[in-house]
């Protein structure tokens, strides 16, 4: 589905990739509604997007399935119709062991990671099955296929995104609407502070981790829409990572762990 004319919504479009997602989508000829709980950034989103013009803003909790219900109303009377819907925004768990993490904790990771995926993708799959053509890009990680120590309910909650994506895929191939699953590795973004998240020593600036710049993220995501892709591989160590787990799991699962115990408490 080419973005040109077309109406995207966006969630998590007020930081990170789902900020350049709104920039490249609207340069590339698009209406985007722009949806983030975060009113400050949303505005930030627009402002250097050089003005509202094509793109609206919405306040919304992903997690508040009334809210969200509500949603394609909103986007339909700013653009007049919705063709895509980019399901970005999530969170990452605290770096503790699964023994340590309390339910408070738990239960705030999949509701943001998974079930506001489940509430966007329902109450907007109807509208865009009206449409010529639609497509739904749902973000899910690295993490999602690759066992991380720290982020076990991140990866179950990106786990079900992937699965939720594929069953979606399958369930929509006789229709209009196309369906891209995306696999981020490491990202040049904020999401440990966006996640109220603390990593300790760990920062972008000493990380030993090759990262990827959340433009080229968004380019990679875009491009998936456009030529309809199935599955979207974000970054070397995704796209190595992919690999060496379906090889040998128990190996990359080993690898992983002794990249990144450091950031578990003893």
């Amino acid at each position: 589905m080419k973005v040109v004319n077309k109406v995207i919504v966006v969630t998590g479009g007020g930081n990170g990739i789902g900020r350049e997602l709104v920039f490249q989508l609207l340069t590339k000829g698009a209406r985007v509604a722009a949806v983030d709980i975060d009113e400050a950034k949303l505005k930030e989103t627009v402002s250097l997007a050089g003005g509202k013009g094509k793109l609206s803003m919405h306040m919304v909790n992903v997690t508040d399935r009334s809210a969200v219900e509500k949603l394609p109303a909103e986007v339909i009377k700013a653009h007049g119709a919705v063709d895509g819907l980019i399901n970005n925004a999530g969170i990452i768990q605290k770096f503790v062991r699964f023994n340590d993490l309390d339910y408070k904790e738990i239960e705030r990771v999949l509701n943001v990671n998974l079930y506001g995926v489940i509430y966007m993708t329902k109450t907007f799959l109807p509208k865009l099955l009206m449409r010529p053509e639609g497509h739904i890009v749902n973000v899910s990680s690295m993490g999602g296929f690759l066992p991380v120590p720290g982020q076990t309910i991140y990866g179950a909650s990106k786990a079900g995104v992937t699965l939720l994506t594929e069953g979606l895929y399958t369930e929509l191939l006789p229709t209009n609407v196309g369906v891209t699953v995306v696999f981020p590795g490491a990202i040049r973004t904020n999401i440990a502070a966006n996640s109220g998240v603390s990593t300790g020593s760990m920062t972008v600036e000493n990380s030993s981790f090759k990262m990827t710049s959340p433009v080229v993220a968004a380019a990679k995501i875009v491009d998936g829409i456009e030529k309809k892709r199935y599955r979207v591989m974000i970054g070397s160590d995704a796209a190595m990572m992919d690999k060496l787990f379906r090889l040998a799991p128990e190996r990359a699962a080993k690898l992983i762990y002794a990249q990144m115990k450091s950031l578990l408490a003893d």
